[in-house]
């Protein structure tokens, strides 16, 4: 698995910025893999991604959608949340084979659930709650 890289975050502005740090590295090509409960803030940290590659638009979670494709920043990125993904011809339908990879950069939620789909270079991001270190506190770990 190799080395793990673990920030901690106490409000969502450290969420956020944390994210934009990382989307303002970002490379075409790459893939980033977002994982967490319902609620953990996967959505601040697409958002802070999204900021930090340049997109100046609202981002909300692709929920219903799977893919939300932006397009103004220094690069493309593609949002997919595959919560609702039943199997890899469904996937398959969101033209996720020719983004994934490409000359964009992708930020997948819920990416576990789909693992077998995702390439071995992707960056692996899990973001946890722990309660008893504060409301609004959060591991997250590479």
């Amino acid at each position: 698995m190799g080395t793990v890289n673990l920030f901690e975050s106490f409000s969502r502005e450290d969420t956020y910025k944390f994210a934009k740090a990382l989307g303002e590295k970002a490379e075409p090509g790459q893939i980033y893999c977002l994982s967490g409960n319902l609620g953990v803030g996967k959505t601040v940290f697409a958002q802070g991604f999204g900021a930090g590659v340049g997109v100046t638009e609202p981002m909300s979670s692709p929920t219903f959608t799977i893919l939300q494709e932006y397009t103004e920043g220094r690069l493309p990125l593609y949002h997919y949340d595959v919560y609702r993904i039943g199997d890899a011809d469904e996937l398959e339908e969101t033209g996720f084979y020719e983004y994934v990879g490409g000359e964009g950069v992708a930020l997948i939620e819920w990416a576990e659930l789909v693992r077998e789909e995702i390439p071995d270079t992707a960056v692996w991001i899990k973001i946890e709650k722990d309660v008893e270190k504060g409301f609004d506190y959060r591991r997250i770990t590479m």
